[in-house]
């Protein structure tokens, strides 16, 4: 069904007007029933609702997502396009976890695949580095696949923070194009997308190497406007406390300002874990997404403490010996609160001495379909195809690892408003 929250997002996408080459944010103002309609929206999402295909006036953009994992920023992205019309389709996805790739496919439907490092898929040279960066000469792909991609509206990347770097050659180190975070700037550019979304870790901004500012400035060069922004999942509705870095790159002009002035537009208040998970409360299944983790002996035993006691952070006492004595990681063994946004899920969510993942209202820790609702991912998303040998192991790395797509919605959409502006007249219209 086509949710009655995309008018808020054809707004922001509409409310964009051209004059000399720049633009102002028109912001509704919203009341408090939109808010309301927005929290009921994802909430039906998170649960299985799925929007209606776009009618076929105009063609579906067209993305590329390397470093893809299983599809959190690509899920995102097709909700930000199904929220003002638009169908989307993926010609390449790109990941060395070959795994992910297929469950991105799977859910997705993504055409091609590629199953390499970004690094051998693309040659540049750097000259500089930091803000005096530009690119030697323009970057060329050189992987057969990447040849007839075609026309790439979007190209999306979360790229690990460290780069293929050999630790023991220090003069290789300190050369940015070992960097991944600098080699998806330019396979974006080499693959002549219109937009590109770079998003990585909030203190990707204190790299040793300044890759963010060596990024920018390469874009630049290469005819791209910029913008940044940390982003948080919180303050977009999600039960998570969630931040991650987001760089924005576009043909079309665009402010310093852009991502956070149109991610803003879409601020919500946090959502309790109780919004998210509470119809899963008491869900039996033999499905691996859906049981709990199996606990030791006295794991369990601190598990039954924390009910037996009503309380929510473990006493020291309880604790392992490495985390006793004024231990900074109070979480850690930790009960999760029900009325309140989750702490950033990790790939440790299936182990209580990695986070407060315990249940808030049973005796146990969180099944991999809660993590995944709290991380975003809707019902129908799924994890375990009866074609994919999946692991516990697999579902702790994909689903702690991925994008909230609350986040790249919101900059999914910040994209799109710079992209529609850029359509013939008569399309826009038939918007």
């Amino acid at each position: 069904m086509q949710h009655s929250f995309s008018t808020r997002a054809k707004e922001l996408v509409r409310h964009v007007r051209v004059s000399d080459t720049q633009y102002d944010t028109v912001i509704p103002n919203l009341a408090d029933d939109v808010f309301e309609g927005h929290a009921a929206w994802w909430q039906s999402v998170l649960r299985g609702a799925k929007a209606a295909p776009a009618a076929h006036t105009r063609p579906p953009l067209r993305v590329v997502d390397a470093f893809c994992g299983s599809g959190g920023l690509a899920l995102g992205v097709k909700f930000a396009a199904e929220a003002i019309g638009r169908n989307i389709e993926f010609p390449l996805i790109i990941d060395t976890d070959i795994t992910a790739m297929e469950i991105h496919r799977h859910n997705l439907g993504a055409r091609r695949t590629i199953g390499a490092s970004a690094s051998s898929l693309v040659d540049f040279h750097v000259v500089g580095s930091g803000e005096n960066a530009s690119f030697g000469y323009e970057p060329e792909t050189v992987h057969p696949e990447l040849e007839n991609v075609g026309h790439v509206d979007l190209f999306i990347a979360g790229p690990p923070c460290q780069g293929h770097s050999n630790l023991n050659n220090h003069t290789r180190r300190q050369d940015p194009r070992n960097d991944l975070y600098v080699t998806a700037a330019a396979l974006g550019v080499a693959l002549g997308a219109e937009a590109i979304i770079i998003e990585n870790v909030p203190t990707v901004q204190n790299s040793h190497s300044d890759v963010v500012a060596t990024a920018v400035a390469l874009l630049k060069s290469a005819g791209y406007f910029t913008s940044m922004s940390v982003l948080k999942a919180d303050n977009l509705g999600a039960a998570q406390r969630r931040a991650r870095h987001f760089l924005l790159a576009t043909r079309g002009q665009i402010a310093p300002d852009h991502l956070a002035t149109h991610a803003g537009t879409l601020a919500m208040p946090a959502m309790p874990i109780s919004w998210a998970i509470g119809d899963l409360i008491d869900l039996r299944s033999d499905e691996l997404v859906n049981s709990p983790p199996t606990v030791t002996q006295v794991n369990g035993a601190r598990i039954d403490y924390l009910f037996d006691h009503d309380i929510y952070d473990l006493p020291d006492a309880q604790r392992p010996d490495c985390h006793k004595n004024g231990t900074s990681y109070t979480a850690v063994y930790g009960r999760m609160h029900w009325d309140r946004p989750a702490q950033t899920i990790t790939t440790g969510f299936g182990t209580p001495g990695q986070g407060r993942y315990v249940h808030p209202k049973r005796r146990r820790l969180i099944t991999p379909r809660e993590a995944a609702r709290i991380q975003g991912f809707p019902d129908w998303f799924d994890f375990a195809p009866a074609s994919i040998s999946v692991k516990r192991k697999h579902l702790a790395k994909w689903i702690g690892d991925a994008v909230h797509p609350a986040l790249g919605y919101a900059v999914g959409l910040s994209a799109l408003a710079v992209l529609e502006i850029a359509l013939p007249q008569n399309m826009q219209s038939a918007a």
